[in-house]
C-alpha cells in the first residue's frame, strides 16, 4: 500500500483508508504492523490531510516504541515542513516534537526550524513569542533551550515591546537554564547574550557582570572561557556601529538538500522510502506544489552550530551567503527591478533583483526612526565583475524626508563570489516614495547599468503598541476627524486565510490586539510611526468578508498623509 500511495494513479484511492491505518497505529499489538502504519501514513500524506496525519503521529509518539521514535520524529519534521502553508503551525509542530520526544530530535531537525525562521520574516515574531513561552516551563529539554537561545538572540527585539517579555525578562529566562545545560548549549547561550547587548543596550551591564564572573572567565572549559573573555572585551571596546556590524542578523540561508530527508533515507534505505519529492503528481495530473515548504533545503550542519558567534558575521565576500549565487540558481528567469518590491512591505529580507549576471539580496532591520540595510551582490557568472560601484538616488522631495548613507562596496566581485554593502537609513518625516539603488559594473568589457527600487517604506518605522480595549476605543474616538481616517474596500487578490492575514499584519509592523473587536473574525492593530521630527500614532481595523471575498480596511492616524500611505501599502498585500 505504501507503493500504491506513492503512485499518482492510486494515491487518492489509498487515502480513503486513512481511518483504518490510524486505527491500526493505535490498537495493533505487533510493533512491525505499527511501523508499517507509520510508513503508510507518511506515504499517503498530502496538503489535504497533512495536519491530521501529523497530529496522529505526534499523539502516537508519546507512547511509541523506543526503536522507532527517531524515525517518527524525522517523518513528522519532513511532513510539517513540506505541507506547511501557515508556518506558525510548522513552528508549533516542531516545538511540540521537542517537548514530546526531545531526546530523539536530532541536530538536523532543530537546525532546520531555525533556518526556516531566519529565512521567513513572516514567522520570526511568532517564533520568538512561542519559544519564549515554551521556555517558561519548569523543565525544558536542552534542544528547546538551544532553539530558544538562537531565536531570541536573533529576534528577541520583536517581542521586547511587551513588558512580559522585556529584554531583562528574556535574558533572565535564558540564563536560568544556563547552569543545567551541556557545554555546547552554554556556548550558544553566551553567543545569544552578546547578541542581546547589541539588541538591547539597557541590559548591557547585567550581561557584562555575567561574562566577567569567575565561573565564566575561569571556566574549566577552554571554549566557554574564550567566548566569555572575547565577548566581554568586544562589548567594552567596540562602538555601537561596530557592534551592530559584527553582530548583525543572520542573512537568509542558501538552499541545499534536506539533511533531514537524507538522514531518513539513510536510516530506512532509499529503496524502502516512499517518494516524497514535489514532482509526485496527483490523479488529476497536477504537481503537488510545495514551494513555500522549501523541503529540499538545508545548510551543512558544521556551518550552523556556531552561527551566533562573532566569527560568523557575514561581512566578507566569503560569507555564508556565497552559495546562494552558485550555479544551482543560475537558471532563474530574469525579472524587472520593481517586481519584488511589493513583497517587501511585510518582510525585511529576500531577493530584490536577479538577472543572468547578478543577484541582489537584502536583509534589513529597523529601530524607531533608524534602519540598517545589508545589500548582498552576488556574481552568478564565471567572469570577474570590474569597476563595481553603487549610488542611491532620491527625488528632491524624498531627499528631505529620508536620509540614506551608503558604505563603500568592493569594486571587484570575483566569479561566483558575493560582497556586502551596508546602507544606514534615517526617517526624517513621513514619505511616500522610495529611493533607487543604481548599480554599475563592467562584465566582459561591457558596461552594465541596473536600477533597483529599494524597499524602504513608511511602515518599516512602526513600533508595535499594545493597548487595552478601553484605551483603543478611547484613542479611536479621539482620531475621529474626517482627515484622520482613510477607509478602503477592496476585492481579495489572494486566498483569504486567517493565519496568513495575521502574519502579514504582524510583518507590516503593528501589534495585533486580541479581544478588542466584538467580531472575532476582524483584525485590530496599533502602532507608532517614528520619524526624526515627530511620532504618529496609528490604529487600524481590517474586516474580512469571506462570503463576498472582500476586505474593508480602516486606518486612523493623527496625520492624513500617513493614513493615506499606510492604507495604500497594506491594501495591496491582500
Amino acid at each position: 500500500m505504501c507503493t500504491l500511495a506513492s503512485s499518482e494513479f492510486s494515491h487518492e484511492a489509498v487515502k480513503t483508508h486513512i481511518e483504518t491505518v490510524i486505527s491500526a497505529l493505535k490498537t495493533e499489538r505487533d510493533v512491525s504492523v505499527r511501523q508499517r502504519a507509520v510508513d503508510l501514513l507518511y506515504a499517503m500524506c498530502d496538503r489535504s490531510n497533512s495536519k491530521q496525519i501529523v497530529a496522529e503521529m505526534l499523539s502516537y509518539l508519546e507512547t511509541a516504541d523506543y526503536s522507532i521514535r527517531e524515525e517518527i520524529v524525522l517523518k513528522v519534521a519532513i511532513l510539517a515542513e513540506k505541507y506547511a502553508v501557515d508556518y506558525t503551525w510548522y513552528v508549533d509542530t516542531i516545538l511540540n516534537l521537542i517537548r514530546i520526544a526531545g531526546d530523539y530530535v536530532s541536530e538536523e531537525v532543530w537546525y532546520r526550524v531555525i533556518q526556516i525562521v531566519i529565512n521567513r520574516d513572516d514567522v520570526q515574531g511568532y517564533a520568538a513569542k512561542t519559544v519564549f513561552e515554551a521556555l517558561q516551563a519548569p523543565a525544558c529539554h536542552e534542544n528547546l533551550v538551544k532553539v530558544g537561545g538562537y531565536i531570541l538572540g536573533e529576534f528577541g527585539n520583536l517581542i521586547a515591546g511587551d513588558p512580559r517579555s522585556s529584554p531583562l525578562v528574556q535574558f533572565n529566562l535564558l540564563h536560568s537554564k544556563f547552569h543545567l545545560c551541556s557545554v555546547p548549549t552554554r556556548a550558544l547561550l553566551l553567543s545569544a547574550y552578546i547578541k542581546f547587548i547589541n539588541l538591547f543596550p539597557e541590559v548591557k551591564g547585567t550581561i557584562q557582570d555575567v561574562l566577567r564572573s569567575d565561573s565564566q572567565l575561569r571556566n574549566a572549559d577552554v571554549e566557554l572561557q574564550q567566548r566569555a573573555v572575547e565577548y566581554l572585551r568586544l562589548s567594552c571596546i567596540a562602538s555601537t556601529d561596530i557592534l551592530a556590524t559584527v553582530l548583525e542578523e543572520m542573512p537568509p540561508f542558501p538552499e541545499r538538500e534536506s539533511s533531514i530527508l537524507a538522514k531518513l533515507k539513510k536510516k530506512k534505505g532509499s529503496s524502502k522510502l516512499p517518494d516524497m519529492d514535489d514532482s509526485r503528481k496527483n490523479v488529476n495530473g497536477n504537481a503537488e506544489h510545495a514551494e513555500d515548504a522549501e523541503v529540499a533545503s538545508k545548510v551543512p550542519s558544521h556551518t550552523f552550530t556556531d552561527n551566533l558567534s562573532v566569527n560568523s558575521a557575514p561581512s566578507s565576500g566569503a560569507s555564508l551567503l556565497v552559495d546562494v549565487f552558485s550555479d544551482f540558481s543560475s537558471a532563474a528567469p530574469t525579472e524587472s527591478s520593481d517586481e519584488h518590491f511589493p513583497r517587501f512591505v511585510c518582510k525585511n529580507n529576500g531577493v530584490i533583483y536577479e538577472n543572468q549576471l547578478l543577484q541582489i539580496g537584502l536583509k534589513s532591520e529597523y529601530r524607531q526612526n533608524l534602519g540598517r540595510m545589508y545589500v548582498f551582490y552576488g556574481n552568478k557568472t564565471s567572469t570577474q565583475f570590474q569597476s563595481f560601484s553603487t549610488s542611491v538616488s532620491s527625488n528632491d522631495v524624498l531627499c528631505s524626508q529620508l536620509n540614506v548613507q551608503e558604505k563603500p562596496v568592493d569594486p571587484l566581485i570575483e566569479a561566483g563570489a558575493q560582497v556586502q554593502q551596508i546602507l544606514n537609513i534615517e526617517c526624517v518625516s513621513d514619505f511616500s516614495d522610495a529611493p533607487v539603488l543604481n548599480i554599475q559594473f563592467r562584465y566582459g568589457g561591457t558596461l552594465q547599468n541596473i536600477a533597483v527600487k529599494l524597499p524602504v517604506m513608511l511602515n518599516k518605522f512602526f513600533q508595535p503598541t499594545e493597548m487595552t480595549s478601553q484605551d483603543f476605543f478611547q484613542r479611536w474616538k479621539q482620531l475621529g476627524a474626517p482627515q484622520q481616517e482613510v477607509q478602503k474596500i477592496f476585492i481579495a487578490k489572494n486566498q483569504m486565510d486567517t493565519d496568513v492575514t495575521k502574519a502579514k499584519l504582524l510583518g507590516f509592523g503593528v501589534a495585533l490586539l486580541d479581544g478588542v473587536d466584538p467580531n472575532p473574525v476582524n483584525f485590530v492593530g496599533a502602532g507608532i510611526i517614528h520619524t526624526k521630527t515627530t511620532q504618529v500614532g496609528c490604529l487600524l481595523r481590517l474586516e474580512p468578508n469571506t462570503q463576498a471575498q472582500m476586505y474593508r480596511l480602516t486606518l486612523r492616524t493623527s496625520k492624513e498623509s500617513v493614513s493615506q500611505r499606510l492604507c495604500e501599502l497594506l491594501s495591496e498585500q491582500f
